[in-house]
């Protein structure tokens, strides 16, 4: 997907976007990027539907955040009410917050004790690091090799994917993801044996691991779901070097992969501690740090934990809210249902296209690998084309992946079989131009 930051790099944009984007590089400076090569001015959200400013509807396949669907009436209900009586902080006593504590737990293992709020999933990770190593005494930390994982500086060394492999520290080390596809899924079989080599090379420089820090989609490396026993494994290795288990939870997690509410419990995984944004509410600037009660007990006694904005009394409404329609409308469930209906479209045109290489998914999440006869960088440049093309045909996804190469297909959980048959039969149209 193009999102070079000059204005004057976005070659298809029509006239008042380009003056937009004008605008925009005057105003917020060149670290702001918009996708596509043509922008699209956004007025409006509604269910699985965005809306442009000349009214044309595009169906949004890519926006975890919105997860319950842009704008769900439950959701904007729950927070201009709660807007219109009381938005604190944590400082002041507040049973909304507690409420919402209750039922976020709820969903999840009863060893899960603690929940801490922020505002952003980066806040999240950071947040979780401090705790592990606090906790541990130990300062590394594992990650996969293309990773993302936050955009403070803690975080953003921990994400290879945002600042490369030079970026990441030295007391950290990255592992190959478990890549399911490539060389017959070897990166796969051997993840847990990589991150057994990874904490043998911290021990020759006198480094202990404090956390394997996971993505349970793998999003960024380019979307797998491993085999259990391994994840179980690589978390044991860890556990036996003094560390702990940390569930990303903020791509994967709220009913996303359809097996229930939490990626890594897919894969039987005991988290230590589980960090949780984007689709957490719906849109509204929330996450969380859910956390085992032993690890935070002398970290809240020594350091104490506040946050200014985080678990506030709207922040704690609308999760309520989300939590109830996730529930309400049966949204774990349509997310495993329509997810396997879309898997057989896309897996169809896999039979179709000769450059669908793989197609991976679990629930409502898909990796659609392309793949050029073996020359990486024409792969990577048309999937960033295909991306463009369906964009223009009205239909939101993105791309991923080291290479490049991946459709990143992840819409809200409202979404249908009809939505499907229009993804797919849009990327069908798209793919045939090659």
């Amino acid at each position: 997907m193009s999102q070079s930051s000059p204005a004057n790099a976005y070659a298809d944009a029509g006239a008042s976007e380009r003056a937009l984007l004008e605008r925009r590089a005057r105003l917020l400076g060149p670290t702001y990027r918009a996708f596509y090569r043509n922008p699209i001015h956004l007025v409006r959200g509604s269910g699985v539907w965005l809306y442009d400013a000349q009214g044309r509807k595009y169906l949004d396949a890519y926006n975890n955040v919105a997860s319950v669907g842009h704008c769900h009436p439950r959701v904007v209900e729950a927070l201009s009410g709660q807007a219109a009586t009381l938005n604190t902080h944590t400082r002041y006593l507040s049973e909304i917050i507690l409420d919402y504590a209750e039922r976020l737990l709820g969903t999840l293992p009863p060893h899960l004790g603690h929940a801490m709020f922020t505002c952003t999933g980066s806040e999240a990770n950071d947040l979780a690091i401090r705790i592990a190593q606090h906790s541990s005494g130990n300062t590394g930390v594992i990650m996969t090799d293309f990773a993302y994982h936050g955009a403070t500086i803690a975080t953003a060394q921990l994400s290879p994917a945002a600042v490369g492999a030079k970026g990441v520290p030295a007391q950290h080390r990255t592992v190959a993801a478990p890549d399911t596809f490539r060389d017959q899924g070897r990166a796969a079989r051997d993840f847990a044996r990589n991150v057994a080599a990874a904490i043998e090379d911290m021990r020759t420089q006198n480094v202990r691991p404090a956390a394997l820090l996971l993505d349970s989609a793998f999003s960024s490396d380019g979307i797998f779901f491993p085999d259990a026993s391994v994840m179980r494994e690589a978390a044991d290795h860890v556990r036996k070097a003094g560390g702990i288990v940390i569930a990303d939870e903020v791509q994967s997690g709220f009913g996303r992969l359809g097996q229930g509410m939490w990626g890594f419990a897919n894969y039987g995984l005991e988290a230590d501690i589980v960090t949780m944004g984007k689709p957490i509410g719906d849109g509204h600037p929330m996450a969380a740090v859910i956390v085992r009660p032993q690890l935070v007990a002398s970290f809240g006694s020594n350091t104490g934990y506040f946050n200014t904005f985080g678990g506030n009394p709207v922040a704690a409404a609308v999760g309520i809210a989300v939590l109830d329609v996730i529930e309400g409308e049966g949204l774990v469930e349509n997310a495993r249902t329509v997810g396997a209906y879309t898997g057989e479209l896309l897996r169809a045109l896999q039979g179709r296209h000769g450059m669908v290489a793989d197609v991976r998914h679990n629930g409502l999440y898909f990796g659609v690998e392309l793949t050029a006869e073996g020359d990486e960088a024409l792969a990577a440049t048309r999937t960033s084309a295909v991306v463009e093309a369906m964009r223009e045909d009205g239909v939101l996804i993105s791309s991923c992946g080291p290479r490049g190469n991946v459709l990143k297909i992840r819409p809200p959980l409202p979404f249908a079989r009809d939505n499907a048959e229009q993804l797919a039969e849009t990327l069908d149209r798209t793919l045939s131009r090659w």
